[in-house]
Formats: structure tokens, sequence, C-alpha cells
């Protein structure tokens, strides 16, 4: 039988924050449920990730119900994981919990007491310091002597757009970066014309490294006209769907399937779709 602490909702962060905790060893244990008796740090992989993307499709949805519903699935993930550590004597929850608290404590000098003039300021005051000042001391805790260094710790699980976006901002720490868009743009206009140069010659591993060029300087440009890709990517697929939509409904309306109609008739639909301010 487990205990009714188990069943009871709690009024405070650290009784429920325990409850959670005996809840996930209530499921790990011999007489628990199978399923979360086998998992993995690597078995979970993917549902760590699915529950970070569905956190910010709760944010930008504003919707706090489901946003709060998501923190607990990722947090779910966070004592599971240590919940398995544990269970194979890696490190245990308190670990987890104080290693992020000291870094904290440590990356922000400027609150806690510590020394900025350690890391290059006289003061910090604004949230450009800040920034600043987090990037000193985390390249002064990881013992990066370079930027390749840095670059290297970017995750590759990262989204390709996020990732070389960071990479970027690593070069421009050290002055590699083009003074204004200019640059940008006009590197887009050179890798466009190689990709298409690649494309004429039929290589298919020459087009993919000139496509991955071309994705990389529009990267760039978005970079600096302080757009965010990975969110402009999305919102431009999001647009397309829409407006396929109106395609789709629009032939069905007429009684035809999209795959008996010519390309110049859809073409037709999706320019009257556009025409519609349909985003």
């Amino acid at each position: 039988m487990y205990s009714k602490e188990i069943f009871t909702k709690c009024s405070t962060n650290s009784e429920a924050f325990e409850r959670l905790v005996n809840v996930i060893a209530a499921l790990r244990a011999p007489d628990g449920c199978p399923w979360d008796r086998v998992q993995t740090h690597e078995s979970l992989t993917r549902e760590m990730i699915e529950e970070a993307y569905e956190v910010v499709q709760a944010i930008e949805n504003k919707d706090v119900p489901n946003l709060r519903e998501e923190l607990g699935d990722v947090l779910l993930q966070v004592v599971m994981h240590s919940a398995i550590a544990e269970d194979d004597g890696e490190f245990t929850l308190a670990d987890v919990c104080n290693e992020v608290a000291e870094k904290m404590i440590g990356r922000h000098p400027h609150v806690f007491g510590g020394n900025v003039e350690k890391y290059g300021f006289e003061q910090v005051n604004s949230v450009d310091n800040v920034l600043d000042l987090w990037e000193n001391v985390k390249r002064s805790e990881k013992q990066e002597t370079s930027q390749t260094s840095a670059m290297e710790k970017i995750p590759l699980s990262l989204p390709a757009l996020i990732r070389a976006e960071k990479i970027q901002k690593k070069a421009r720490k050290v002055g590699f970066d083009w003074p204004d868009v200019s640059g940008a743009f006009a590197k887009i206009d050179e890798e466009t014309a190689e990709l298409k140069e690649a494309c004429d010659q039929g290589d298919k591993d020459h087009i993919a490294e000139e496509l991955g060029d071309l994705l990389f300087a529009v990267v760039n440009a978005a970079r600096f006209l302080d757009v965010d890709p990975e969110k402009a990517l999305n919102s431009t697929s999001l647009k397309f769907m829409k407006r396929f939509s109106y395609v789709e409904e629009q032939a069905a309306l007429q009684g035809r399937e999209l795959t008996d109609m010519t390309l110049e008739e859809m073409d037709a639909l999706w320019v009257e779709a556009k025409s519609r301010y349909i985003f």
C-alpha cells in the first residue's frame, strides 16, 4: 500500500516536489510500472525533446493552463532521469539541484557578491552587461581556450537553424562578421549562384553542400535583422498550410480533387488565397 501523501495534493512547493519524487519512485519500484522500470536515459531522449517543444508551443499559444501542464511534463522528465541515474549510482536529484544552484550563483557575481572585475567588468547594470558577463563566466568555467572550442560544445541535437545562429554569434564575438546586413545579402546571392551551378552539374553531394551554405547565409541575414530564423520558418510553414487549405477547400467546392487539377489551376486558387490575406 502506498502512503496517503502520494494521493494528496500539496500546498507548498517543497511538499509538492517531494510528492512527485515519491510518485516516480513508486512507479520504478519492483512492484511498480513495467514500462517505467525499464526506461533509460537513451530511451527517454525523444520525450525530453518533445516535452520541451510542447512548452514552447503553449507559450506561443498564450495557453496558461496548457503551459502549467507541459512544464509539469518537463519536470517529470528531470525527476525521471535523476531517478534512473540514482538507481545506476551516477548522481542524485539533490546533485542536479545543487549543481544548477551553484551554477546560477557563480554566473551572477553581480547579484551574489562575487568579483565582477575578474571577468572584465567594473559594474553590471544593464541586460547587455549581464549577457556578456554570463558568457565570460561560462568561458572561464569551461576553460574554453578558443571560440572554436566554444562552437564545438553547441549541441548537435539543436535544430539546425538555431545551432547555426549560435555558431555565428560565437564568431561575431571576436569580430569575424560583416559590418552590416549588406554583407549577408551579398553572401546569399553568391551561395544561390553556386547552388544553381551545382544543380547544373548534377552532383548530389555538391548540391547538398551548397544548399547548406545558402541556409547558413540566410541565418546570417536573419541574425543581422534581429529575426529568429526558426520562428520565421515556422510562421511561413503555417502560412503555407492555411493557404493550401484554402486551395483544397475551393477545389472541393468545385467537386474536384487536387490530383485531377493542373498546376496552373491550383496556382490560380493559391493567388486567390493570397489576395484574401490568408496568413
